[in-house]
Parts: structure tokens; C-alpha cells; sequence
């Protein structure tokens, strides 16, 4: 009973640290508020309304660069001053941004050569994100514009933390200067040009490389080596500009303040998958705290499926720590106008992914320009509305349940291993239209259906072994050494589920000379030389039970010969057919799988779910699934907190068969074997009565 009180006493005294370190105390609930915007002064008002909603910070700043210095040198903080010192009084905290990511007018008029040159040639002035990152001139003047705001701002009381810059990517950047700059790179890790013509196999179409003065540009390369190296190197662009930015802000911040960036993910129509073009893990030692932005569908399309998969990603960026979310929508697009009780939903999925702030983008609707229809939690009007009324109650809660909520602790045994450089290299030859992330996305979402806590890990991680299953997408170029790794941990113990196109090239994208899979294919039992694309190919006798139309393959197939694995899927079709599509090996202590084709999400799941269980993870959350959701954590009273979603129109009834503890919202007890009642869109947070816990 000492060891466990001491296990407690520790837990609280580390989270207690952690909060200390970032100034986060609290539940932070906000929006990105911007004065300099306003058609008419309503400070006052605004503030007032924020209270009266219960929000407790904002963002500001970071799109103000012209607003502050209007002429090259000339300097005006009026904005910022008015709208920290209003915050400061109503005792609302404060984030400011550094105002880097779009360029002011007389910039680009004294120094054209700071907008980027693409492989459309240069940017023209309009667009925000149009700059070369790594232009000297773009860097002195970005430098002196945060040095100024810093000098200024520094010693005011609102001010919790920095954020830098504004989801920063290199922008295809890639003129004359960029290209030198590669070159250099290039030098520095290969050394010679021999090395570089054999890695990237240079002798095809005479594309080898004798001098480093004829080092060519790669706008043009047709070498997916090449390629997949200079978007590398843009991501280290990326990185280095981060680091850069976040070195100067450390010169001026309190200890007690933090340095964070709004990160966002690649795009369909929504956050949709891995940011292409941002190495997130690499990008973000620089900062104190891993901050996002997510954006979603609602109304009947609401999932929390891109809620969950952006705040795993940023959890998992920082080890494991509690994170930002610094943008996502209230209104939105006119599509996106939440249902009654989605905001709600919505607010609270966040936290139970492990994030510690939600915040809005934005506080007010826009009058004009690119953004006027993406709709702030206030319309045009600027009056009370029923999402403004909503977010009332969310604030409200949000303040009362901060000792309960606030740096909740995630503990899973199932990881995805992701890698930008597999993105990158299979999206240069991806067939079809099924791209990585699709891929990715197939997998996650069928874990996320049956309740499976994921964290994301990266070839640079060192805590894979941790975990008990690896869950692992279209790993196209990896190097030895990590395709060993995983052969070991399966060795050990550990389980693996592979997809097609795994291990077929090195950390070059050079095709290994061998049997596919490569070097996997010792773990997986398996070898294949040839693939196709499937036409009216189904799995044989339907072994995963999902029907006839969800039983066809689509887009990809490799022609597997198990060696030692065991079959759970052959091919129907009069050629194919003797060749395995999905095959399962023990190897060592572990189990290796391996999905040779581009299955329906209804035949993912069912194998998903069956690792799942042999992996000897399959628990009380398993037996819900989508619609209903759970998620848990440890908070700082060393307690389970377990949230259960209902992400459906209907209303929803089942037992509930977690532990006892205190219903949150209404304060009343839940035993196991207690009905729960959800109303659509509605949830419960329950606060079990057990310590340290473990989650399921």
C-alpha cells in the first residue's frame, strides 16, 4: 500500500512539474482574436462575450506583420498593446505569434527576390506562404520584425507562451538559391558525387553526375531518388527554420513561458494524414509543447476520426506529452456548422485525446477577402448564436472539470510506424489513386472503430520495442538497419501487420536486388517476384466473412509464396489463384502478417481486430465500436478518466462495464453493470475510483 502511495505521490509530483514548466495550470479554452481585423472598435464587447463564454486564453499576432511595421523599419504595437492590455484586465491569457508567414507589401517591393521560386516559376504577391523561407533578405527582416514584437511584448503578464510562425512548410520552394543550398547538402552527407550516382542509380538516361558544378536542379529530375532527397531536405528546411525562429524567441521568454507551432496535416477537404511536407517529430524538439491544427467534417459526416488522428500524431510528437490544439473550426465552411451538441462533442473528443487547450480559429466571422465564409464561433453580426451559446456551456465545464481533465496520461501497446521518407518515395510510383496516406488512414481508422488507443512512432524512435503490435503502412523505402529492427522485434515477441509494397526499396528508393519483401521477408515467411493489378479478383470463399462486395481487392496485388507463413487469404481467380493475398507467421516469440493488396476497410478491420486479440490486447473497450467510442487516460489524481462518445443521430443505451467511479458532468456515481443512457451526439467522463489504473 506504501509502494502504490509512493507510485501516486510521484505521478502527481511529475504532472505537477510538467505544468509548471509550460505555465499550464489549467484547462485552456480559446480563440485566435484578431483587433486589427475589426470594421469598428468592439474590444470591450468582445472581451465581455469571451468571459461570458468562459474562455481563458486567446492567440493573437501572427498575421500582423504589415499591421506592425507598415514601412520598412517604421514600427506600430498599438494593436497588440490594446488587445493584450483588455486581456490582461479581464484575466484572459494570452499566446502570441510570431507574423512570419505572410510578408508585407513593401517587403516584396524592396526585395522581390524573398517570394519563392517554384517549379511554376516565382510566386506573385497575394497568397499568404509565398516566401522563400531560406532567402537572406527574408530571414533579416523576419528576424528584426521578431525581435521588435519581442522587446516589446516580453515582460507583459497575459502572456503564456509563443507560437511560431503559422503551419510552416518550405512551399515548394526550389529556385537557384535553394538549389545551391541542396547542393551543399548533398555534399555534406555523401561526400562524393561517386557515392550520390550509385545511391540514386544515375546512370539511367545519362542523368549521372561528374562535377558538382553540373550538379543539375531538381525541378526537373524524373529520378525518384533524387526527388525523394530534396523533399527531404525541404522538410529539414522546415526544421531548421523552426529552430531558427525558436532560438531568437528563447532570447526574450520567461522560463515559466512556452515556445509552440500549429502543425497541420495533409489535406482532404479536412486534416486528413501525415503532413508531407513537415518532418513533425524532427520539427518539433525545438519546442516546449506540441501544438495542432485539426479540422473536420460535422453534421451527419462528424466521426471524430480526424480528431483522434491528429491528437495521437501531436501526442506522439513530444513522447507522449499533452498538447495544443490551436485551430480548429467553431462554424467553418458553411458545410461544417455543427449540429446542436456536436461543439460539445467535439471539445471534449480533444481532451480525451490528450490535449490540454482548444481554441478556435476564429473568435469573428471575416468581412472580406479569401476567408470571409470560414465562420468564427461569432457570425458577420457579431451577436450571441446558438454555436456561441453552446461554447458556453463547454467553457463553463471546461473550468470546473480542469482538476479532473487537465494533463491527462495515455498508455498504449499498439503503435503505427509511419516514416516520410516511405510517404514520399511509394507516392512517386503509388498505383492508382491509393496514396500512403490512404493507406495509413485504412488502418488507423479501422483500430479507432474498435477502440484501440494508437500512438505514432517514426524510424528516428526509440521506444518501438514498448509496444506490442506495430501496426505498419506501405514501408516502400526503409533502410537495413530498421528493417532488421522490426525483424528483431518480432523475434522477441512483438507483433507486426504489414501492407504490400513494405521493404521494397532501401532508404534511397533503389529497388533491393532480391526476393521481395527483402529483408522482411524473414520474419514474414514469405517471397514474391511479381505483382499486377487486379481485375474482378476477390479473397477466395470470403475468409473474413464481409460479404461478396466487400470481399474484392482493388488497385494493387503481389503474387505472395509463403515459405513458412500460413495463408489466411488466397486469391479467386482462374490465374491467380494458387498465390496468397494475406498471410500470418510466427517467427521467434512474434507474429508477423503481411496484407499483399488493397483490401475493403470491412476486411482491414476484421484483420486489425484479429492481431488485436492474438497480441493478447483485446479488452472491455473492444466490445464497443463506432459509433460508440471510448478513450481513457490517468489524470493528475492518479485516477482512470474514461470518456464514451456516441457519434451518432440516435440515441444510444448500453452497460457499462469499466470500473466504478463518479460520473463527471453529473456529478453522480456510475457502478459497473450501470446502464448509460447517450443522447445523439451526447457522451459521459467518468473519473473510475482505482489509482494507476490501466488502460484498455
Amino acid at each position: 500500500m506504501k509502494r502504490l502511495l509512493n507510485l501516486v505521490i510521484l505521478l502527481i509530483s511529475m504532472q505537477y512539474a510538467v505544468a509548471q514548466q509550460t505555465n499550464i495550470d489549467k484547462l485552456l479554452y480559446g480563440v485566435a482574436y484578431y483587433d486589427e481585423y475589426m470594421p469598428y472598435d468592439r474590444l470591450d464587447k468582445d472581451v465581455q462575450m469571451m468571459k461570458d463564454a468562459g474562455i481563458n486564453v486567446v492567440r493573437i499576432a501572427e498575421s500582423t506583420w504589415s499591421t506592425v511595421e507598415p514601412q520598412d523599419g517604421v514600427f506600430d504595437f498599438s494593436h497588440i498593446d490594446r488587445t493584450l492590455n483588455a486581456m490582461h484586465k479581464a484575466g484572459i491569457k494570452v499566446i502570441v505569434g510570431t507574423p512570419t508567414y505572410a510578408v508585407p507589401t513593401w517587403l516584396v517591393r524592396e526585395h522581390p527576390d524573398v517570394l519563392a521560386i517554384t517549379s511554376r516559376g516565382q510566386n506573385r504577391y497575394g497568397v499568404r506562404q509565398n516566401m522563400d523561407i531560406s532567402n537572406k533578405n527574408f530571414r533579416f527582416y523576419a528576424e528584426r520584425v521578431i525581435r521588435k514584437i519581442m522587446e516589446h511584448v516580453k515582460d507583459h503578464p497575459a502572456i503564456i507562451g509563443y507560437q511560431l510562425d503559422n503551419e510552416t512548410k518550405a512551399y515548394n520552394t526550389a529556385g537557384p538559391e535553394v538549389q545551391k543550398l541542396f547542393v551543399e547538402y548533398m555534399k555534406a552527407k555523401f561526400l562524393t558525387l561517386d557515392s550520390i550516382n550509385k545511391a540514386f542509380g544515375l546512370d539511367y538516361w545519362s542523368n549521372r553526375i561528374n562535377s558538382w558544378d553540373d550538379f543539375p536542379s531538381m525541378v526537373g529530375s524524373i529520378n525518384a531518388s533524387q526527388n525523394a532527397e530534396f523533399a527531404k531536405f525541404q522538410r529539414k528546411m522546415v526544421t531548421d527554420y523552426l529552430a531558427w525562429q525558436a532560438a531568437i524567441v528563447k532570447q526574450y521568454k520567461r522560463p515559466e513561458q512556452f515556445i509552440t507551432q500549429n502543425f497541420d496535416f495533409d489535406w482532404r477537404g479536412a486534416s486528413y494524414g501525415i503532413q508531407p511536407e513537415v518532418d513533425h517529430f524532427a520539427a518539433s524538439k525545438a519546442l516546449d509543447i506540441a501544438g495542432v491544427d485539426i479540422y473536420h467534417p460535422t453534421q451527419d459526416a462528424l466521426t471524430g476520426l480526424e480528431i483522434s488522428f491528429g491528437g495521437d500524431v501531436a501526442r506522439s510528437m513530444k513522447g507522449g506529452k499533452n498538447y495544443l490544439l490551436l485551430e480548429t473550426e467553431a462554424q467553418g465552411f458553411p458545410q461544417w456548422l455543427p449540429y446542436p451538441g456536436q461543439l460539445r462533442l467535439q471539445a471534449f473528443s480533444h481532451l480525451a485525446s490528450g490535449a490540454n487547450m482548444v481554441e478556435y480559429w476564429l473568435w469573428h466571422s471575416i468581412h472580406n477577402s479569401a476567408e470571409t465564409y470560414w465562420k468564427g464561433l461569432l457570425s458577420h453580426d457579431f451577436e450571441p448564436n446558438p454555436t456561441y451559446e453552446e461554447a458556453k456551456t463547454i467553457g463553463k465545464d471546461f473550468q470546473q472539470l480542469s482538476p479532473y481533465l487537465l494533463n491527462l496520461k495515455k498508455t498504449n501497446d499498439v503503435a503505427i510506424l509511419f516514416s516520410n521518407e516511405a510517404l514520399t518515395a511509394y507516392n512517386s510510383f503509388k498505383p492508382g489513386n491509393v496514396g500512403y496516406n490512404d493507406i495509413l488512414r485504412e488502418m488507423y481508422d479501422a483500430l479507432y472503430r474498435i477502440n484501440v488507443g494508437v500512438d505514432f512512432v517514426d524510424p528516428t524512435s526509440t521506444n518501438i520495442e514498448q509496444y506490442k503490435l506495430l501496426v505498419v503502412p506501405a514501408l516502400y523505402a526503409a533502410p537495413d538497419s530498421l528493417l532488421t529492427r522490426l525483424n528483431e522485434f518480432v523475434k522477441k515477441g512483438g507483433h507486426i501487420v504489414y501492407t504490400f509494397k513494405s521493404g521494397f526499396s532501401d532508404q534511397n528508393v533503389k529497388v533491393r536486388t532480391c526476393r521481395q519483401p527483402g529483408i522482411i521477408s524473414e520474419a514474414c515467411g514469405i517471397n514474391y517476384s511479381q505483382f499486377t493489378v487486379p481485375k474482378n479478383v476477390s479473397l477466395k470463399g470470403d475468409p473474413f466473412k464481409v460479404g461478396t462486395e466487400n470481399n474484392k481487392i482493388n488497385t494493387w496485388m503481389e503474387l505472395i509464396t509463403p515459405i513458412t507463413a500460413k495463408v489466411l487469404a488466397y486469391y479467386e481467380h482462374p490465374v491467380w489463384g494458387k498465390y496468397a493475398a494475406i498471410t500470418q507467421n510466427r517467427y521467434g516469440k512474434g507474429t508477423a502478417t503481411y496484407i499483399g493488396c488493397v483490401t475493403s476497410s470491412q476486411v482491414m478491420e476484421k484483420i486489425l481486430a484479429a492481431e488485436v486479440k492474438d497480441a493478447g490486447l483485446w479488452g472491455e473497450a473492444q466490445k464497443l465500436s463506432f459509433p460508440i467510442i471510448t478513450k481513457s487516460g490517468v489524470n493528475e489524481r492518479g485516477k482512470t478518466v474514461r470518456y464514451i462518445f456516441n457519434y451518432s443521430s440516435t440515441p444510444v443505451t448500453l452497460t457499462y462495464t469499466f470500473g466504478s467511479g463518479k460520473e463527471l458532468l453529473q456529478n453522480k456515481a456510475v457502478n459497473k453493470g450501470s446502464v448509460l443512457n447517450l443522447k445523439p451526439w451526447g457522451f459521459v467522463i467518468i473519473e473510475e475510483k482505482d489509482y494507476l489504473a490501466k488502460e484498455k
